[in-house]
């Protein structure tokens, strides 16, 4: 969720920041942060909507979602559609609350916290560190209840810990992609940076249907989970975005495809 910066707290906050929060359906403002936001969803939020909803990842896709071009990076990210009408309601969201909340995406789940990824120097060099923040609209009342809670003890309520945890790896790669001086994303790979990040079933034909398993040297343990384990073939996307991205070499391509001319 991307609110307005004038309603972010500007104070960095920990996992021991305490604040008291609670939100119900009797609450004067029940659904109103659901509605006019800009969400970027992540690999496993798809993954567990899509699922949740009985679709492939390219139909939730293409009913539920728009592509965003980031300006810096020329990353393409899948970002949640609003509903068509006057009160731009998300997709998901009835009078009784959100009708997939139990598969509800990770900015649903933070909210109203919010958290940054950003590089910090360490002895060790840049490493990448967590950090969050208190968002404060004026419409929202779920500060005046509930009880309080630590943003750790909120995260483990809301099942975010569990979705950081699936995440950490693909945040983490767009941050080192976009340290200063990387040059932006050649506009060829966005598709394929597009589907190994989101559309999980065309990810699996692209493996499994193509030349790719005779291109690359595989565990046959890991390919054989893949077949059947949606997070392991996502967090193998994971491992093949670092490598077409160019940040480690997680792949290796066999032997009898190297073109690498020898000297004689």
């Amino acid at each position: 969720m991307l609110p307005s910066t004038k309603y972010v707290e500007p104070v960095e906050r920990t996992l021991d920041s305490k604040f008291k929060f609670g939100c119900h359906k009797d609450i004067s403002c029940f659904n109103i942060c659901c509605r006019n936001t800009d969400m970027l969803l992540t690999p496993y939020d798809i993954l567990r909507m899509k699922t949740r909803l009985g679709m492939s990842s390219g139909e939730f896709l293409k009913q539920y979602t728009y592509v965003h071009i980031d300006e810096n990076s020329s990353h393409p990210f899948a970002v949640l559609k609003m509903m068509d009408d006057e009160g731009g309601r998300c997709p998901f969201v009835t009078p009784e609350g959100c009708s997939i909340y139990e598969d509800r995406p990770a900015n649903c789940r933070y909210y109203p916290v919010g958290k940054g990824l950003m590089m910090r120097e360490s002895e060790q060099g840049p490493v990448p560190e967590e950090f969050f923040f208190f968002i404060r609209e004026p419409n929202c009342k779920g500060y005046d209840e509930g009880g309080e809670w630590s943003i750790e003890s909120w995260r483990t309520a809301q099942g975010v810990d569990v979705y950081d945890e699936m995440n950490r790896e693909w945040a983490q790669l767009q941050l080192r992609r976009d340290n200063p001086g990387k040059p932006k994303l050649d506009s060829s790979k966005q598709p394929l940076i597009y589907m190994a990040s989101y559309d999980l079933d065309r990810f699996r034909k692209f493996v499994f249907e193509s030349g790719f398993l005779n291109l690359f040297e595989l565990d046959d343990e890991e390919v054989e989970k893949i077949k059947v384990d949606e997070v392991a073939l996502m967090k193998f996307a994971f491992k093949y975005l670092k490598y077409i991205l160019m940040l480690e070499e997680t792949l290796k391509v066999k032997e009898e495809h190297l073109t690498v001319e020898k000297s004689e």
